[in-house]
């Protein structure tokens, strides 16, 4: 028995060098949900390249455009991605599937992401890439953050929850499966599903006015002159609701794509529902 013990261990470390060898160096994401992930959990040497989103400021769409650094960012062509000689690319599922196709077709190895509906989606895609790129351990950590995040978030939320709707450029309210989870969690009942919808799926201002909900959060992403797609969150009409409505302006860019980030998100909102409400 001790011997096969032995020669076990001896098998295990001749392979281990290959095992490293086989894990992924030249990763290449090309959307900006996959550049979130993979900023996280693997070091800037094995990245080759990012979507050119994951760096834009103008205007700004990622969590990580100040942190990219000197990582080379391109758009989601084959010819650019095949330029770096990737040994790993990462799309979403239904995003580009016509890249895709060229990569395989060339012989590159691609990994399509499953969207995560919900939270319980979200640990489990995290979980996923964390094997998928040789980092379960890195990917236990983010989700150990998001766990952290989450509770401190429901810790301080109001309870009964208190009534809010957030408010995007172009009128836009979001009533997804996750910021339901995420608002629930932080205290605040989403007034959005409950109110009437355009055909384009916007809520027009007058219905907001009507709702009169407790605290409306425009979702602005900063200090700048603002664009057409602003022009409902600067609508001086809302100075109507002042004294019935608490109104926040924050940055609420983390709900663009789901991930365990939306810890910090979640907690935020857990502040903003306390300050309105507090126990």
């Amino acid at each position: 028995m001790h011997v096969c013990h032995k020669l076990i261990a001896a098998i295990l470390m001749a392979l281990a060098p290959a095992c490293a060898r086989a894990l992924p160096q030249r990763i290449v994401s090309t959307n900006l949900c996959t550049d979130e992930y993979l900023f996280r959990l693997v070091p800037a040497t094995r990245i080759a390249a990012l979507s050119e989103l994951a760096g834009a400021l103008h205007p700004e769409v990622s969590n990580i455009a100040h942190r990219v650094g000197s990582i080379p960012r391109i758009r989601p062509s084959a010819e650019e991605v095949l330029n770096l000689r990737p040994d790993l690319v990462l799309l979403y599922q239904g995003v580009n599937p016509r890249l895709a196709a060229q990569l395989k077709a060339a012989g590159v190895r691609v990994f399509v992401v499953p969207w995560a509906h919900n939270l319980a989606e979200v640990r489990k895609v995290t979980r996923l890439l964390g094997r998928v790129l040789g980092v379960p351990a890195r990917a236990r950590a983010l989700l150990a953050a998001m766990a952290h995040n989450l509770a401190a978030a429901k810790a301080l939320a109001p309870r009964p929850p208190v009534s809010a709707l957030i408010y995007e450029p172009n009128a836009y309210a979001p009533s997804g499966a996750i910021v339901g989870a995420l608002m629930q969690v932080a205290g605040l009942a989403n007034a959005a599903p409950g109110l009437a919808h355009s055909r384009q799926g916007t809520i027009p201002l007058e219905v907001v006015m009507a709702a009169r909900p407790s605290v409306l959060i425009l979702n602005q992403a900063g200090a700048g002159t603002p664009s057409l797609a602003d022009a409902a969150l600067e609508d001086p009409a809302l100075a109507a609701l002042k004294g019935h409505t608490r109104i926040v302006r924050v940055n609420l860019r983390g709900l663009l794509c789901a991930g365990p980030w939306l810890g910090r998100t979640a907690l935020r909102l857990a502040r903003l529902a306390h300050a309105t409400h507090p126990r």
